[in-house]
């Protein structure tokens, strides 16, 4: 016999409801384990707790007279017997429902907790998205207004390094600045990120940093150069994060 039946003839035990071969097996194996030993003294502190935080309540109408029937039909039972077996019924049967009431608490206490989690992150994420939404509206107006200036120019960015499907767009402006936009570009390595530079009078000067996503598109918006200086080149470079005074990366965009 495994030791499993033994476990659960120790609930039965702590409420007085073993008889028969099962109340003798039980007795005779109780002093040589220990686990059964603190199994019963956890049963019987749990149904002590559960009878004392149940408020009282009456017996179902009836109750009383199924009960002396019930014993009338049992001819020549032990009549204490039969009382003991309806109150150890009746405490199974109060601690089982003090116990389920427990644990589908906190059952759905736990899922509520869980719910709120899940709900807060939704909003988070949601958030976020409405945030970046924003930006990259308030950027694409940007480059419309800038469009509308006939001294715009828009100038294409090919691809020098391992992306040779990559590219960008330049949409500049010497006095009101530009917008980058770049497509194809794989995510820089840890501590790494894109350059922008644009080249004045032969001098490469730092015009931003930008990421991409997964898709490998970034979009930066760049501040026009001092006194509004003629930009006529713009060049990507990988960088250390933070940025660099001048570029000491690979080039991976280039315009003509």
């Amino acid at each position: 016999m495994s030791h499993e039946p033994f476990e659960t003839l120790a609930a039965v035990y702590a409420v007085g409801a073993l008889d028969g071969d099962d109340l003798a097996q039980f007795e005779a194996h109780l002093p040589t384990c220990a686990v059964c030993q603190a199994t019963l003294r956890e049963a019987q502190d749990a149904l002590a707790r559960a009878m004392l935080s149940t408020p009282p309540q009456a017996p179902p109408a009836g109750a009383r007279e199924a009960l002396v029937r019930r014993v009338g039909r049992a001819r020549g039972a032990d009549r204490r017997s039969w009382l003991r077996w309806a109150a150890a019924t009746a405490v199974v049967a109060a601690a089982a429902a003090g116990f389920t009431g427990t644990w589908v608490a906190v059952r759905y206490e736990a899922r509520l907790g869980q719910m709120a989690r899940e709900t807060a992150a939704v909003k988070e994420r949601l958030a976020r998205n409405e945030a970046s939404l924003r930006e990259q509206a308030a950027l694409y107006r940007g480059a419309v207004e800038l469009l509308r200036d006939p001294a715009t120019r828009v100038v294409d960015l090919r691809a020098q390094g391992p992306a040779p499907a990559a590219g960008g767009r330049m949409i500049w402006n010497d006095v009101g600045g530009g917008h980058l936009f770049v497509a194809g570009l794989p995510p820089t390595p840890a501590g790494k990120t894109y350059a922008l530079w644009t080249i004045v009078a032969g001098r490469p000067r730092p015009a931003g940093l930008f990421g991409v996503d997964a898709a490998g598109r970034g979009i930066l918006r760049i501040a026009p150069a001092s006194a509004g200086a003629a930009a006529r080149v713009f060049v990507v470079t990988v960088e250390p994060e933070g940025g660099v005074p001048a570029p000491t990366g690979p080039i991976v965009l280039a315009s003509k």
